[in-house]
């Protein structure tokens, strides 16, 4: 009993505090899994300072690398680019995606409903996953793209951008 409550000691149920971004002319959704506790405690999206995400975007955008959140937002919107997580509140181990349990989704067709999104990309497998055993009543099938986490590093930014480029 002890070993168990050990191994399950550091999960904590955590709720997205974040709303998603996008605007009537969005056209491309980015949907992650769940912010990491670097995003969590910055209350916005990538917030790890080795994420790449920001800098795939930016290159894609051929904008300068934005800093701080009203930028990125600036910068996702001026690109009709918007960007979300598949999931509302689960029970996580930190930041880890393999950890995640107890899943309770967002309601990513509203956003749909009130955007031009008729693209939808996964950054990352388990938001690719999650999407596709809870979101599917959306009616837009989703694209995965290799993870711009830290965690996937067999990923260059260079290489990254390449494989991204089909968001445009």
């Amino acid at each position: 009993m002890i070993e168990l409550r050990e191994k399950y000691k550091k999960y904590q149920k955590v709720e997205h505090t974040f709303e998603p971004v996008y605007d009537e002319n969005s056209k491309v959704l980015i949907l992650g899994s769940f912010p990491s506790v670097k995003s969590r405690e910055q209350n916005f999206y990538y917030g790890h300072p080795r994420n790449r995400f920001w800098q795939v975007i930016s290159s894609l955008t051929e904008t300068e690398l934005p800093t701080t959140i009203e930028e990125k937002k600036e910068m996702l919107l001026k690109n009709n680019i918007a960007i979300w997580d598949v999931i509302k509140s689960c029970v996580i181990k930190g930041s880890s995606d393999s950890s995640i349990k107890n899943v309770v989704v967002n309601d990513i067709a509203e956003v749909v409903k009130n955007s031009k999104i008729d693209r939808i990309f996964a950054n990352g497998d388990k938001s690719f996953k999650l999407y596709k055993k809870y979101c599917s009543y959306v009616g837009i099938e989703i694209e995965k793209l290799p993870s711009t986490s830290p965690a996937n590093a067999a990923f260059s930014v260079e290489r990254l951008v390449e494989e991204w480029k089909i968001i445009k």
